[in-house]
C-alpha cells in the first residue's frame, strides 16, 4: 500500500527525527506527555496516521509536491503535528493538526509573482458570495461535531488593492457563542482558501463542554446582573470645547456572570485574581520609573535658554528643591539638569527645567526626576523609582498618615484651588508591595466632581516624601446647571436598557486538582488554577456608550470616528457614480464638495491622486505646508517631475491620460511608436507621440467617443478616467 506521504530524503529524515527527539526530551523534562497513540506507535506510524486523516478531511491531493516534513510539538495543554509540503516552484503548504487529525491551522503559500504595474492600486475585484461559499465549504471540513460558525462581513476588500476576503469570529458550540475563535482567508482571484487558524478546547479549557440547556431563566439572570451596575454623576468636558456637561458614568466594577445551571452570581474578577501570579511582574514601580524625555535641544540651545530673562540656574533650582523636605532629596545627588520650552496658547512659552536625581551607593538605585518652572521654581511634576517592598516589610507610614502629608503638600501647591478640591481616589499601593500611597484630588462644582481638573500625588510609605506628582487644571471651563437632571434610579434603568442578557459558553477559573493527571502536570508547572467551560449569562451590547446624559436621560454615544468622504454637489452629475465609488475607498477631496465641472488644474490633479496614498485634503482650504507635503507625495508617486510645480496651470485631457498611465506603469509601452491604432471620432487629429496613450486609454475604457486631448479637462473627467483605470483587471494591469 502506498504511503500517504512522500518519504523524506535521508538528510531530511534525520533532521525530522532529531527535531522529534529534542521535542520529546523537552516534553519529558516538563513532565508532559505525548498522546497515548504515540506510546503505541512509532513516530513514522503516528505521522502517517495523522497525515492521512488530514488529507482525508480536506480532500487534499499532494501529488504535485516534491518535499514533505512532519514533526510533533507540545504547546500548553496539548500538542500538535506540523505538516509541511513544498515544491521546487516555491509553492508550499503548512498544516497543523491535533493527534486526532483535527486541523488547527492551514497556510497555502504560492510562488511570488512581480506586478508589472508598480505600486499603483486597483479596485478590489472578486465575488463575495463565491468567497463565502468557499470559506463555508472549508469550515465544514475542519470543524468538529457540535461546532459551527456564522460568517460575518469579511474584511480585506474594502481597501484599494485588496486581494482577499478575511473572515473571523467565534466558533459556536451547540449553537452558542464560545471562547473558541477562528479566522479564514479566501483569495479573491480564485476563491482558494489561503489560510485558516483556530483555537481548540484542548488548549483553552479543562473538562468537557456542558449542555446547552439552561436551567435558569433569562429574566432572573438579567435581574441579578443589572443589580451589579453602578453609576456616578460627574462633569465631563464636551469634545473640543470649554463647557462641561453632567453625565452618569459607569463605575468600574467587577465582571459578573450568572451560572446558567445553578443561578449563582459569579464574580469573574475575583476568581481570576485567585489565579495569582500568571504573568504577574515584579513589585517595583514601573509606571514612574522612566526618566524624563530628552529636551531635543542642543547644548548651545540649552545654554541660550538658561540665559533667557528670569530663568534661574539649575544650581539655584536644585537648592530650592533641597530646601523643601517634602521632596526628600537629602540622600540624593543631582545627576543631570535639562531645560526645555513648553508652548502655552496665547502666552509666552514656559521654560521648564528637568532635574534628575539618583541615590548613590545602592545596589538597586533609587531615582527621582522633578520638573520645575525655571522662572518661578514651581514644581510641575515628580516621578520616582524605588525597588519594591520585601516580603513581610511593613510601611513606616499608614495610609491615613500619608493622606495628611499629601494634603499638606497640595494645599501649599494649589493655592486658591485647594478649597474646590475633593478626594476622588485613594490607593494603598503597598498592598502590591509598591513603596507608596496614591491620592487623587479633583475639582468639584456644586458637590459634583470634574475629574479632568485634578492633582495626583503619591507619598513614599517609608519617609513621607513626594514620590509622584502631576496635575492638570483648566480655569476656563464652564459648567452646566444641575437643575432638572434625571435621578440616579432613572439613569440606572436607562443604562441597564443598553444591554442584552446573552447566554453563551464562557471561561471560568477553578482550582486545579492533583488527582487528575493533566491538572497534576499543570500544578507541577506552578499553576494553581485554570479555566473550565461553563454555560453562563452575561451582559453584552453591540454599541458603545459613554454613560447616560443627565439632562436627557438618554445613552450618550461617543462621537463618530467616521472619516468617509461625502459630497453635497453631485446631484444630476454624470460622474456621480464614479466619484462616489472612489470615495468609498478613500479617494477624493475632503471638504464636502467635489465640483465635478470645475476646470482641472495641476493642483486639483495632484490633490486627487495623493489621496490614493491616504492624503485626503480639501484643495480649496489647504495651507502652504499641506500643499508642500502633497507635492512631495506627488513627486514620489511620479505624478509630475520635480521642478514643474505650477498649481494653477490648466491640465488637458491628454495630459491627464498621460499622467495616469505613467503612474500606473503603462508609460514605456505607450511611448512605443508605429504599433497603435484607435477608433476615436477624432483619431486622425491625435499626434503620433500621443497615439499609444490614447489607444491604451481607449482599451481600458478611460476615454470614450472623442479623445479631445487638447481640451482642458474637468475634475469630473479626471475622476471618471481614474475610476476606469482602477477597475482594470489584474491580468491587464501594467505594461
Amino acid at each position: 500500500m502506498e504511503s500517504p506521504f512522500r518519504k523524506l530524503p535521508t538528510m531530511e529524515g534525520r533532521m525530522m527525527k532529531k527535531l522529534f527527539s529534542l521535542t520529546l526530551a523537552m516534553v519529558t523534562a516538563l513532565g508532559l506527555m505525548l498522546p497515548a497513540s504515540a506510546a503505541e506507535e512509532t513516530t513514522d506510524e503516528a505521522l502517517a496516521r495523522v497525515t492521512q486523516a488530514v488529507k482525508a478531511a480536506l480532500d487534499l491531493d499532494t501529488d504535485a509536491y516534491d518535499e514533505f516534513q512532519g514533526s510533533w510539538y507540545e504547546d500548553g495543554l496539548t500538542g500538535a503535528w506540523d505538516l509541511y509540503w513544498s515544491t521546487e516552484l516555491e509553492e508550499e503548504l503548512s498544516i497543523s493538526a491535533l493527534d486526532d487529525g483535527t486541523v488547527i491551522s492551514y497556510d497555502l503559500g504560492l510562488p511570488y509573482t512581480a506586478s508589472n504595474s508598480g505600486d499603483f492600486p486597483v479596485f478590489p475585484q472578486g465575488d463575495e458570495a463565491a468567497a463565502a461559499r468557499a470559506a463555508g465549504d472549508f469550515l465544514d471540513k475542519v470543524l468538529r461535531e457540535g461546532e459551527s460558525v456564522k460568517l460575518e462581513e469579511p474584511r480585506g476588500m474594502d481597501i484599494l488593492g485588496g486581494d482577499s476576503y478575511r473572515y473571523s469570529g467565534v466558533i459556536l458550540l451547540n449553537g452558542l457563542p464560545s471562547p473558541l475563535t477562528y479566522s479564514i482567508t479566501v483569495d479573491a482571484a480564485d476563491n482558494r482558501v489561503r489560510s485558516f487558524h483556530r483555537t481548540t478546547a484542548e488548549d483553552t479549557f479543562l473538562g468537557d463542554v456542558p449542555s446547552a440547556a439552561a436551567a435558569v431563566r433569562r429574566d432572573r439572570a438579567a435581574k441579578l446582573l443589572t443589580d451589579t451596575l453602578e453609576l456616578k454623576l460627574e462633569y465631563v468636558r464636551e469634545a473640543g470645547g470649554t463647557s462641561a456637561v453632567l453625565r452618569y458614568l459607569p463605575v468600574d466594577t467587577d465582571t459578573f456572570y450568572v451560572d446558567a445551571a445553578t443561578g449563582a452570581l459569579l464574580n469573574l474578577t475575583e476568581l481570576e485574581d485567585q489565579m495569582g501570579g500568571w504573568g504577574a511582574g515584579g513589585s517595583a514601580d514601573n509606571t514612574a520609573a522612566a526618566e524624563s524625555e530628552g529636551s531635543g535641544l542642543s547644548p548651545a540651545e540649552q545654554a541660550g535658554i538658561a540665559q533667557m530673562e528670569g530663568v534661574r540656574s539649575s544650581a539655584f533650582l536644585d537648592q530650592s528643591l533641597r530646601a523643601e523636605p517634602v521632596y526628600g532629596l537629602t540622600e540624593y545627588a543631582l545627576s543631570s539638569a535639562a531645560y526645555r520650552l513648553a508652548e502655552q496658547e496665547g502666552k509666552e512659552d514656559q521654560v521648564l527645567c528637568v532635574l534628575s536625581y539618583v541615590r548613590p551607593g545602592e545596589e538597586d538605585s533609587c531615582s527621582r526626576t522633578i520638573t520645575v518652572d525655571a522662572r518661578t521654581g514651581a514644581v510641575q511634576e515628580v516621578f520616582s523609582y524605588a525597588p519594591g517592598m520585601e516580603d513581610g516589610e511593613t510601611p513606616a507610614l499608614t495610609q491615613a498618615e500619608a493622606q495628611v502629608k499629601a494634603e499638606t503638600v497640595l494645599s501649599a501647591l494649589c493655592g486658591g484651588r485647594w478649597s474646590a478640591l475633593t478626594l476622588y481616589d485613594g490607593r494603598d499601593n503597598t498592598e502590591d508591595r509598591r513603596p507608596y500611597y496614591t491620592f487623587t484630588y479633583v475639582q468639584q462644582v456644586g458637590g459634583i466632581p470634574f475629574p479632568e481638573n485634578r492633582y495626583t500625588v503619591a507619598i513614599d510609605s517609608g519617609d513621607g516624601s513626594v514620590y509622584r506628582l502631576d496635575y492638570q487644571y483648566d480655569e476656563d471651563v464652564t459648567f452646566a446647571s444641575s437643575a432638572g437632571i434625571v435621578g440616579e434610579t432613572a439613569a440606572l434603568a436607562a443604562w441597564a436598557g443598553t444591554y442584552d442578557t446573552v447566554l453563551a459558553y464562557r471561561l471560568v477559573p477553578r482550582p486545579l486538582e492533583s488527582g487528575d493527571e493533566t491538572e497534576a502536570r499543570l500544578m507541577e508547572l506552578g499553576l494553581t488554577h485554570f479555566y473550565e467551560l461553563r454555560l453562563t449569562y452575561a451582559l453584552e451590547r453591540e454599541e458603545r456608550y459613554l454613560g447616560i446624559d443627565a439632562a436627557t436621560g438618554k445613552p450618550a454615544a461617543p462621537e463618530s470616528g467616521d472619516t468617509a468622504i461625502t459630497y453635497t454637489d453631485l446631484s444630476g452629475s454624470g460622474v456621480k457614480a464614479d466619484v462616489e465609488k472612489l470615495a468609498r475607498y478613500g479617494v477624493g477631496y475632503d471638504g464636502g464638495r467635489f465640483r465635478p465641472d470645475k476646470q482641472l488644474t495641476q493642483w486639483d490633479l495632484v490633490a486627487l491622486l495623493a489621496s490614493l496614498e491616504g492624503y485626503c485634503i480639501d484643495p480649496e482650504t489647504a495651507d502652504e505646508s499641506t500643499r508642500d507635503t502633497v507635492y512631495s507625495v506627488a513627486y514620489r508617486m511620479g505624478i509630475l517631475p520635480r521642478g514643474t510645480r505650477d498649481e494653477g496651470r490648466a491640465v488637458t485631457r491628454g495630459q491627464a491620460v498621460k499622467c495616469l498611465l505613467d503612474c500606473a506603469g503603462y508609460g514605456p509601452a505607450a511611448r512605443l511608436q508605429g504599433i497603435y491604432t484607435c477608433t476615436y471620432s477624432d483619431a486622425a487629429a491625435i499626434p503620433e507621440a500621443d497615439l499609444g496613450y490614447a489607444a491604451i486609454a481607449q482599451a481600458l475604457g478611460m476615454v470614450r467617443g472623442s479623445y479631445q486631448g487638447d481640451r482642458t479637462a474637468t475634475r469630473g473627467e479626471l475622476a471618471a478616467m481614474l475610476c476606469r483605470l482602477l477597475e482594470r483587471q489584474g491580468a491587464n494591469a501594467g505594461a
